[in-house]
């Protein structure tokens, strides 16, 4: 089994917890001299791998089983590729409007968006898409390459990944799914073939897959 390597903050959020459990968010956080928000993904990342578990009104307590919790076994043994879904991709040279129409057709909230030869160029959330509407584009001659995140600043997944890093890098960066890549080589520069992706909603179904079983 893959055991998730904890970084230096996670490690002292378990001494806080182990010694001084039941013990809340925002006391942890006084206690490390950062905000609650700042800690927040540290604090998921320890409860969905099941070192911590977090009850309402009352804190987060230590499991003395965390490396043996059967989350956190779930997690491991799962590839990203058991469970992704199909992606949803549009070309760059597609307008705002013509992205929207995709995103609400498709009914997703983040839209991959690749080049001419059909590798990864960037992606464009909801977010993205609302804010430039509001604005005073014209979204339908303004591509979609203008307002996009590009790469390399793409966070992405491989199906070869864990179910926990994938995880990880959604709850740490903030973002609803990440695209899964094929990485081809033999070019100039890598490129990547978008092969589906890993979303919130698609752990969440694992976890009630496993609930039923």
């Amino acid at each position: 089994m893959i055991i998730i390597e904890l970084n230096e903050r996670q490690e002292k959020i378990l001494g806080i917890v182990k010694n001084q459990g039941p013990i809340t968010g925002e006391n942890i956080a006084d206690m490390l001299r950062v905000t609650r928000a700042a800690l927040r993904p540290d604090l998921a990342i320890l409860t969905m791998s099941g070192y911590l578990e977090a009850k309402p009104r009352v804190g987060y307590t230590f499991k003395a089983d965390g490396n043996q919790n059967k989350v956190k076994k779930v997690l491991n043994l799962y590839k990203v590729k058991d469970i992704m879904s199909m992606a949803v991709v549009v070309k760059e040279k597609s307008s705002i409007y013509d992205a929207i129409v995709n995103l609400f057709m498709e009914d997703t909230g983040t839209l991959f968006v690749v080049d001419d030869n059909n590798y990864l160029a960037g992606v464009v959330s909801r977010k993205d898409l609302l804010k430039n509407t509001l604005g005073q584009a014209d979204i339908h001659k303004v591509p979609i390459s203008v307002i996009m995140t590009r790469m390399p600043n793409v966070i992405t997944a491989t199906g070869d990944d864990t179910v926990v890093t994938a995880v990880k890098n959604i709850v740490e960066h903030e973002v609803d799914s990440l695209p899964v890549v094929k990485q081809l080589k033999g070019t100039d520069e890598d490129k990547y073939e978008v092969i589906g992706r890993i979303t919130k909603t698609n752990v969440a179904r694992l976890f009630l897959d496993l609930a039923f079983k």
